[in-house]
């Protein structure tokens, strides 16, 4: 994880780091390179306008007489005797065919043609521009202006300068700015690399402690402390550790109470098949044997079903969604029960609603559910007592209502008696999942499943259901 957040970090961030470096070093320098040059052309062109003012005094600019004419070019000689820039630049003076006839620094170059005055007899203003390097190695600026005023030989003037000094001060702006840039680059891969760093880290800690948990550590927690998503990341993991661990001792209390109640009563029918095989068919304790055995056959079938139904919700509810009346299949519940209710010394109190209540349901599904509540109500009342159903609706849903007189559940098991493998403090014999059965049936059929009870008061389950043609989702067959 930490090589791939890393290099991920390298190759996003830190390219675009460098490229937007390298593109504003580019416009750096390439600006300081034109701001530079601008200025030596600037100043080549202010002193070449000093020399054109001076020739403009010496008379009549629309003259073309041979006496103004001599007089233009003595003072241009006289300027390159007497020039008093040569230590920034070299004034020449050309004649016709770009010849150099004289130059400020008292040497006349070998370059026959020099390349700027080609560009100035070509260009519309007269002047033309060149940087090449002589044939010492050394980088000039040339500029060649065409003389506007006759003079007898002199056609054009050449200002030259050395670009030496210029490019020296580029070359120390640019290492100076590659300095920044490096030392920006520093900070980002210094700044990224903490970041980073407080990123991998965490993680590398919420992948150790994930680990741990998958191999069954369940008590292992993440005791860092971090702040903002990272915290709370490690905080959702602590609580599915915690999650992880209630469940995992649920599920072992689940195994250990089925077992029980499983060998419950096949223990009673070993010992009956035991004793059978040593009596005739005609004895009466036979006769009761085989009624015992009857009844921890049909306990064990149905404790198993209870499981298979459980297994099967686990993996998806399918039911056959019919259009049904809740009165009728409640009824019908109720009926089916009522028998088991009077064994117990129990009596039914349900006055069945004179409208129908058309609800969307699997029926077999939903007589599952009133048998297993009704059910709950006989094991946990006590004979004398009463078991009461009740029928409303409110318009949008329909509500069944079963409420025993009981022991009731303790409020600490109360918010926990629908989950899967919780069998509370009070609970009778039987596998425990009961609810946990009724309440995916009606998650799946869009209803809840909702308990209030007190402690030696008793309990009442509340079922609901969407009415049809009420607003609101219903499930599809």
């Amino acid at each position: 994880m930490r090589y791939g957040i890393t290099r991920k970090w390298i190759t996003s961030h830190l390219s675009l780091v460098v490229l937007l470096l390298a593109a504003a070093e580019a416009l750096f320098v390439a600006f300081m390179h034109s701001t530079y040059y601008d200025e030596v052309r600037r100043a080549l062109d202010n002193r070449y306008s000093i020399i054109a003012g001076s020739l403009q005094v010496t008379g009549d600019p629309q003259s073309d007489s041979a006496e103004a004419a001599g007089q233009r070019e003595r003072l241009l000689r006289q300027m390159v005797e007497d020039f008093d820039a040569k230590d920034r630049f070299e004034l020449m003076l050309l004649v016709d065919g770009g010849r150099i006839l004289t130059s400020s620094s008292g040497q006349v170059p070998g370059l026959a043609v020099p390349p700027d005055y080609q560009l100035a007899r070509q260009s519309g203003d007269g002047r033309g521009e060149a940087i090449y390097r002589t044939s010492a190695g050394e980088k000039v600026m040339a500029v060649t202006y065409l003389v506007p005023y006759p003079a007898d030989l002199v056609v054009a003037i050449r200002l030259v300068t050395s670009l030496t000094l210029v490019d020296q001060q580029l070359a120390d702006y640019l290492q100076l700015s590659l300095l920044v840039c490096l030392v920006v680059f520093a900070f980002s891969v210094v700044s990224g690399l903490f970041f980073v760093r407080g990123i991998v880290h965490p993680l590398n800690t919420v992948e150790a402690t994930a680990r741990r948990i998958a191999r069954g550590e369940l008590d292992i927690r993440i005791e860092e402390s971090y702040d903002g998503e990272i915290g709370r990341l490690c905080e959702t993991i602590n609580d599915m550790a915690r999650e992880l661990r209630r469940t995992e001792q649920m599920k072992n209390e689940f195994i250990s109470s089925v077992s029980h109640e499983l060998r419950t009563p096949l223990t009673s029918i070993k010992g009956w098949i035991e004793t059978l095989s040593h009596l005739s068919p005609e004895e009466e304790m036979y006769a009761r044997g085989m009624d015992i055995i009857t009844r921890e056959t049909q306990r064990l079938y149905n404790m198993v079903e209870e499981l298979l139904d459980f297994s099967r919700l686990q993996s998806g509810v399918k039911l056959n969604f019919q259009r049904l009346d809740l009165v009728a299949e409640v009824s019908d519940a109720a009926l089916m029960m009522q028998a088991r209710i009077q064994q117990q010394g129990l009596r039914l109190e349900y006055e069945e609603p004179q409208l129908p209540l058309p609800v969307l349901a699997d029926p077999a599904r939903l007589r599952q559910v009133f048998v297993n509540v009704l059910d709950n109500a006989v094991k946990y009342s006590t004979p004398g007592h009463a078991i009461y159903i009740d029928l409303l609706q409110d318009g949008e849903s329909a509500f069944v209502e079963i409420r025993d007189e009981g022991r009731g559940i303790a409020p600490e098991d109360l918010e926990n008696v629908c989950q899967k493998f919780y069998k509370g403090r009070n609970a009778v014999q039987g596998s425990g999942i009961g609810l946990a059965v009724v309440d995916e049936i009606l998650r799946a059929m869009d209803g809840e499943l909702s308990i209030a009870s007190q402690l030696g008061v008793g309990t009442t389950v509340t079922v609901r259901l969407p009415m049809l043609g009420a607003a609101g989702p219903v499930p599809a067959p």
